[in-house]
């Protein structure tokens, strides 16, 4: 073998190195690519559940048996929580899930961490929160992972409707 072509087969395995590289990069983005979406969708599942259950209970404490007519009937924004002695799974209203917080480790693939906040809100302006009672509640439903790169946030309007 001549320098020619020792020189043309040292440029081959460069080449071929380059291009192994270059595949197994491509891999392992995909495949991170692959539990990104993979805890993304877990992630969403879990924030879907909680605000399902969230929106069957009673909008209020005090409009779980009988209806209101008055906002001042409504639970202060600054009462927003559980009542004495009520503890999860067991609320009844939806504000009962303000600070509500959980981790759910029921999946064997990541940890996630599961928070929830309620507020009252005006019709006209949804993003921020109220100082004080509306017929309206935003609940937002925050789940993170330290497997995950980002965090779901999902968030609804609760509103109460009384027909006289």
């Amino acid at each position: 073998m001549n320098t020619g072509q020792g020189l043309i087969t040292i440029a081959a395995m460069m080449l071929l190195s380059i291009l192994v590289l270059r595949i197994n990069s491509m891999a392992l983005n995909t495949g991170k690519a692959l539990y990104d979406s993979k805890f993304g969708l877990l992630a969403t599942s879990i924030a879907t559940s909680m605000m399902e259950e969230i929106n069957s209970k009673a909008f209020d404490a005090n409009t779980d048996s009988v209806s209101v007519t008055s906002l001042s009937q409504l639970t202060a924004p600054n009462k927003l929580g559980p009542e004495s002695g009520e503890v999860y799974p067991n609320y009844d209203d939806v504000d009962d899930y303000n600070g509500y917080t959980r981790t759910d480790s029921s999946m064997p693939s990541a940890v996630f961490n599961v928070s929830c906040k309620v507020v009252y809100v005006n019709a006209a302006s949804p993003d921020s929160p109220s100082t004080s009672a509306t017929w309206n509640k935003k609940i937002t439903v925050t789940v993170s992972s330290p497997s995950m790169q980002d965090t779901v946030r999902l968030s609804t309007i609760f509103s109460y409707w009384y027909f006289r």
